[in-house]
């Protein structure tokens, strides 16, 4: 080859690496606004989906063959056939396999959930932890394999979460776009375990991304519709639950029969997530008091689950029996009270365990009673005036999932997905609309972000005061260097008087400080001994508003893109 020849071609070469690179650039940059993303989208979507397939399909293998059933959908009725102590068990195996890989591969021995996937989402650029992600996916797939109470949807959303983290640090993504694809990934995982394209999309939309902004729409819809594909040539069109007949509101004179439900549901879901917040709190207690190891707890969780199952196998796994047998009516009034009583109780035991798990389909069922025991007593007492007291039971459904999710839009219509009957919707959304009021003023507006704000995440209260932890006092401060630096005799001596604030803090601890009439606060640096702080520089409260105010004007800016 001639010299001409080779550099002609060395000259397409850098000519076609340069374009990439700048693709790259702009998908990095201005990702959602680009066609070219959409196809990021849809791959993100797709893997997604295909990994909620197999968790789905992997709880199904594991509980078959533990538990020797050919329906896993109808598991707690065959458990009843089963020997006593095989009952016990599964779930102590379960719980001690579950300890060991999270008290591994975690710091904390906490299984990741949505909460984690909603904090990156926040203020990690969309980023996650992939290693113990993947831990607590697999964590939670032995939980519900062995008969753990809790649901599935939390650890999908998270390993759906961690398969877009690594496509972001693959593109080196910014915020925007970094945040988008995770929203594409938890949609697409949502619709691909409960066969929901349109509320997987809101739910990502509602929930993790906390906006609904223009430009995220179509990409999250693409996803979302990749995994409802996914679910569909899998498990075909069918629905999670087939009611026995459509339920009817008789005209205006029930509708308070429904607000009524919708305040109950509230305080039922707030009785189920305080019963999950005081179990996890006296886990605790009781675990430091007795010195049980933390990799131990989960079995010890199991052992609590087994003994109670014994007697009530209801409370096994998700528990989609019993929540068919409660929108078709087919249990009494005590029995749905009792149920529903015992299946709070189980889900509190296994996420004060840290099995891991979700709480979502727990909330279904718990809300299915709810209702269907609120409908029978009511249409007990107005026999006239009442339409199906399955339909309670449906409203009851959407009703306490979402004021546990903190997601009205999306819990119902993921309701009229799971059970395809979309004429009851006025009776839905009247529950729902007041359950969700209710709940979201006894609670940090949902479950997940009062798990946050028990670690000092505040994020239930929006931007303006999540913002300020995101900035380090050190990225912040003027240097004894800069031309505008603070005098380090006035330092050194407000430093004396206790005025200091340690370079790693934020600026949420800054805050408070300036608010005594401080104009600037030196930084130094704090040590474990007693060595005496070094001076680092000031921060002054100009720049930290300045910091502040940008930061708001970003997330304004794309929560309106």
């Amino acid at each position: 080859m001639s010299l001409p020849e080779r550099s002609l071609i060395a000259r397409q070469f850098d000519s076609a690496r340069s374009s990439v690179r700048q693709g790259m650039e702009v998908l990095r940059q201005q990702g959602p606004g680009q066609i070219q993303f959409w196809f990021i989208a849809l791959a993100v979507g797709t893997a997604a989906g295909f990994a909620a397939l197999f968790f789905r399909k992997g709880i199904n293998a594991l509980q078959t063959s533990l538990y020797g059933t050919d329906d896993v959908r109808l598991l707690h009725s065959f458990a009843e056939s089963l020997p006593w102590y095989m009952i016990l068990i599964i779930p102590i195996c379960g719980g001690l396999v579950v300890g060991i890989i999270l008290n591994t591969f975690t710091k904390d021995g906490r299984a990741r959930s949505v909460a984690d996937v909603i904090h990156g989402a926040a203020m990690h650029d969309g980023r996650v932890e992939t290693r113990a992600g993947l831990a607590s996916a697999l964590a939670s797939m032995i939980t519900l394999g062995t008969g753990g109470s809790s649901g599935r949807e939390g650890p999908v959303v998270h390993l759906a979460a961690v398969i877009s983290t690594w496509v972001n640090r693959r593109m080196h993504a910014d915020g925007i776009t970094g945040r988008d694809l995770l929203g594409c990934a938890v949609a697409a995982a949502v619709s691909a375990s409960f066969n929901a394209p349109i509320a997987g999309a809101l739910f990502a939309l509602e929930v993790v991304l906390r906006h609904f902004a223009v430009h995220a729409f179509a990409p999250i819809v693409i996803a979302s519709a990749a995994g409802t594909v996914i679910n569909r040539l899998e498990f075909g069109g069918v629905t999670e639950f087939t009611l026995a007949t459509t339920g009817e509101v008789q005209f205006y004179q029930e509708m308070p029969a429904f607000l009524l439900l919708g305040l109950m549901s509230g305080l039922v879901a707030v009785a189920l997530m305080k019963a999950i917040f005081w179990s996890d709190d006296f886990g605790t207690v009781l675990q430091n008091r007795l010195h049980i190891p933390a990799w131990l707890r989960p079995a010890v969780a199991g052992a609590m689950l087994g003994g109670l199952a014994i007697w009530f196998p209801h409370i096994i796994g998700v528990g989609y029996e019993t929540t068919s047998l409660a929108l078709t009516g087919q249990l009494g009034l005590w029995d749905a009270i009792v149920f529903a009583v015992l299946k709070t109780v189980a889900v509190a035991i296994t996420m004060a365990g840290r099995m891991g798990g979700g709480v979502f389909s727990p909330s279904l069922m718990v809300g299915a009673l709810t209702g269907l025991s609120f409908g029978l007593i009511a249409t007990g007492i107005f026999p006239d005036v009442s339409g199906s007291y399955t339909l309670y039971a449906l409203a009851g459904m959407g009703a306490v999932a979402a004021a546990v999710l903190g997601a009205p839009i999306s819990t119902t219509l993921i309701v009229f997905e799971l059970t395809g009957d979309w004429q009851t919707g006025l009776a839905v959304m009247v529950a729902v609309s007041m359950s969700t009021a209710l709940a979201s003023r006894l609670v940090d507006r949902s479950f997940f972000l009062t798990q946050l704000e028990r670690r000092g995440i505040h994020l239930a209260a929006g931007p303006q005061a999540y913002l300020l932890a995101m900035f380090r006092v050190g990225s912040v401060m003027r240097s004894p260097e800069d031309p505008r630096a603070a005098s380090e005799d006035a330092c050194w001596e407000m430093i004396g008087e206790g005025i200091y604030i340690d370079a790693n803090a934020t600026l949420e601890a800054a805050m408070p400080i300036f608010e005594t009439g401080q104009n600037y606060i030196p930084v130094v640096t704090l040590s474990a001994d007693a060595t005496p702080p070094k001076l680092l520089g000031a921060l002054f409260y100009v720049d930290a508003l300045k910091v502040y105010n940008r930061a708001l004007a970003a997330t304004a800016a794309e929560e309106h893109s």
